[in-house]
Parts: C-alpha cells; structure tokens; sequence
C-alpha cells in the first residue's frame, strides 16, 4: 500500500492531506474543527469523513502527525545579554517549531519568576554564557527556576563548563532536565540545532500528553514536530532540494494566520553589495521568525496599532471608520468572513499589513555611518533582496483571486532601500494547504516531497 495520511492538529483546524507516494500526487484534503478539550479524534474524524466523501474509502500504510493545538509550543528562553546568549535561545526555540512567550536576560529576579508562572510555558531553554565564560548568571537563574511553582521540563544549553552544576540544581526540584550543546559556544558563533532536536524531543513525548494528542495515537504512527517546525522543515527542502532531487535555492514563506504572522527565510543572506560588513549574531541558515501582533483575527486589534488605521484604510480603499469597525467585528467574531465588497477590501489590506509589517522585521537592514575614514556601509540581519522564490499560505492569501497583490508587501522598497527584501521574487500559493504535511513525508521521502512541493506549489516538473 502507497497511502499514507499526514495531519496537522492546528488550534482551530485540524487539517489532513492524503498522498501516493508512489505516484507522487495529492489524493484529497480535508479539515474539521480541532478538538483537544473534548476529544482529539472527533475533529479528526471529522475531517477523514470529509476526505472520504470526496475520494471513497482509503487505506493507509501509515499515520504521520504535526501540532500546533492548544496554543502549540510555548516556550520562554533565558540567557546573559539580550543581543547575545538570550538572542540565540530565541532562535533555537522558534527554530524547534515554538511559540516563545518571553525572551528574559541577566540574573532572574523574583518578580519575574512570578511573571514566568503566570505564563505557564511548556519549556524553558536555559542558556548563558560561551563555553568557559559567564557562570555566575546561568548558575543564578537555575537556582531561582528550581523553585517554580511549575513542573516545566527545562532545557540546559548554556556554558559547559558550568552545565552539570546547573542540571543539578534544576533536578533537585524538577523532573526533566536536558543538557545540550551550548546555544553560543564561542561570541558571534550560533549552534542552535542540538537544542532544537531536545526541544522537538521533549514536545513528542511529553507535551502530546499535556496537550491531550495522545488520544490520537491508537491512530497516528508517530506524532513527528511542531507543525512551524515541520513548514521550517518542506522550506528547507524545496530550497535545497533532498534525497537526490534538486530544491529551488534561497526561497521565502509568508504564512497569515489568525493570530500571528510567520515568516520563514531559506538562504544564508551574505552581503550582496561589495564593501558591506556584517554586525551582530550570524543567522541561521533556515530562519522563522513570528510575529504575534500582526494577525487576522485574535491579533487584529494589535495589526491596526502596529500598521496604523491610516495606511490600512489607503489600502483598503476605505475610511479609516470603516476598518477600524471591521477590526473591532472580527476580534469579536474571529469566524466572520467578509461580507461585502467594503469588508472584503479591508480584509485583503489587513493582508498587505502583515506581509510588509514581517517581512520588513524578518530581513536584514542597512545602516550608512560616516567616518573620518569616509562612509561605512553595516549589514545586520539576512540581505534577502537576490531570494528568487516566495511562497504564500494562510486563509487570506489561498482564498483570494489575486494574492500578488497581498505579496507584493514582501518586495524591495527603492523609498525604503535599507530594508534587504527580494528585488524579483516569483510567487507562488500553497492553495492547498500542503506546506506542513510535505514537512511531515520528507522526514522518511524527501524526494517525493520535494517534487510533489514543486508539482502542487511551485508549478515546476
């Protein structure tokens, strides 16, 4: 049997994609409404009923999951320095696939390991100091995170030299703690990866559990990442192709949702300009970034304050009365859909607010400083302006006729150039919401992924 069905428990859909591996294609797709505080399978059920009125009855050789339910992966980081040690957790964390709540820097204070708990995350990522460096701070903050009211799983990557003391202060009041490889060994030198693999570990064993996925198992063969790590996962190989089959080079995906807007860049974002230098920590090579205050619907209101009702109402076409009414409509409904050419209009600019909002956060800028020496050119961040590829997804983009004209918010501004965005992307749609199941069938068929990403999204054979 060739079939195998891929599943994304996502906080409001749970959405599922069914493929033929052999013959590399797209058997249906379906979704039902998520339902972890009931039970898992019911939404789940709901959508395979869906699937089957379309393509009759399937059988399948295996199960494969991703999740976002329930608010996803929560997670909060700490570190030494804001640009430094607590930059490179927050890397690692969003890298894994998580939502971090709050980034938090220097020695804990009490007052902040209450704000920690009213959080509640699901980990916390432990770092500070390069190996051999800081050990006063991590040692500090590991004695004050030992007395949470919390029994968080906590990952330790911070200075080695210090990581055994540290795991045992943590153990003698928590249950799971997990050394790893330092975050920043050395300054300006990330290592983010051995800490994203502990993280996704901890989240298939431990959070299913929380989250209650672990219904779905007499079900699913395996619960596999966090869906943002499994969409990081199908950019990565369409970029650099895998399993012998060629990706497409340094792409971009910008994913709308109702509460937050991800970004997820594919490149390793060098200086394309001659006499350009670099400054602050090097960016990984597969970047994600989100942005929790540019959404559709739960963050809707924050989208008006971060655009501002004026530019929206310029795209929109409307008064600024107009949106700022929609807005306060859909943080109270967030299932209304457009109703009218106004709303519809609105909704589309709301759109355009997000895209150029996080891809203007998400890529590198340039900063001019003038010498005695003569003028000085600084690069911090990724210059993504030779990025050929850009690949849209979420509700507003998939359901619109035109979703250029919401892209277009990704490309380089000549009033703006500073900002390092793609001079001459192509765009392209993820219409059927594919991108996290071919995230999930690439961890065992990374060449069936990737021709089937470029066969149903980059229209490429």
């Amino acid at each position: 049997m060739n079939n195998i069905l891929l599943i994304d428990f996502g906080s409001t859909y749970t959405k599922i994609t069914a493929v033929d591996v052999k013959e590399e294609k797209v058997l249906g797709t379906a979704r039902g409404i998520t339902t972890v505080e009931t039970d898992i399978m019911d939404g789940l059920n709901q959508a395979l009923a869906a699937l089957f009125a379309k393509t009759g009855k399937l059988e399948f050789s295996k199960v494969l999951g991703c999740s976002s339910a329930a608010g996803g992966l929560k997670m909060i980081a700490v570190g030494l320095v804001p640009e430094m040690t607590a930059e490179a957790a927050k890397r690692a964390a969003l890298g894994a696939g998580a939502k971090v709540l709050k980034v938090f820097s220097h020695e804990l204070s009490e007052y902040e390991i209450e704000e920690i708990e009213e959080l509640k995350p699901d980990i916390i990522l432990l770092a500070g100091g390069t190996d051999g460096g800081n050990q006063k701070v991590i040692v500090h903050n590991a004695g004050l995170l030992a007395g949470l009211k919390l029994d968080v799983p906590v990952v330790v990557a911070g200075n080695k030299s210090v990581t055994p003391k540290v795991v045992k202060i943590l153990s003698e009041k928590i249950s799971e703690v997990r050394p790893t490889e330092n975050v920043m060994p050395k300054l300006d030198e990330l290592n983010i990866e051995p800490a994203r693999m502990v993280i996704r570990d901890i989240f298939l064993k431990r959070i299913t559990e929380a989250k209650g996925l672990n219904r779905a198992n007499k079900m699913v063969d395996r619960l596999v990442m966090p869906t943002p790590a499994a969409v990081l996962k199908a950019s990565e190989l369409l970029s650099q192709g895998g399993g012998g089959e060629q990706g497409l080079g340094d792409l971009m995906v910008m994913d709308i949702g109702g509460a937050t807007t991800d970004v997820y860049s594919i490149a390793k974002g060098d200086p394309t300009a001659s006499g350009v230098t670099l400054k602050g920590l090097p960016e990984p090579f597969g970047k994600r970034t989100v942005e929790g205050d540019l959404g559709m619907r739960y963050s809707a209101g924050a989208l008006l304050k971060a655009a501002g009702v004026e530019i929206i109402a310029g795209y929109a076409g409307s008064s600024p009365e107009e949106v700022t009414a929609y807005v306060a409509k859909v943080e109270a409904d967030i299932d209304h859909l457009p109703q009218n050419e106004t709303e519809e209009s609105i909704e589309i600019a709301m759109g355009k607010a997000c895209v150029r909002l996080s891809a203007d956060r998400h890529v590198g800028h340039l900063e001019i400083y003038f010498t005695p020496f003569g003028t000085s050119h600084v690069q911090t961040g990724k210059d993504l302006t030779k990025v050929t590829t850009v690949i849209g997804t979420g509700g507003v983009i998939v359901n619109h006729d035109k979703p250029e004209e919401i892209l277009k918010g990704i490309m380089f501004d000549e009033n703006n150039p500073q900002i390092l965005k793609p001079q001459q992307p192509k765009f392209f749609v993820d219409h059927e919401y594919i991108m996290a199941s071919m995230g999930l069938l690439g961890e065992e068929y990374p060449a069936v992924a990737v021709r089937m990403m470029k066969k149903y999204i980059a229209n490429k054979d």
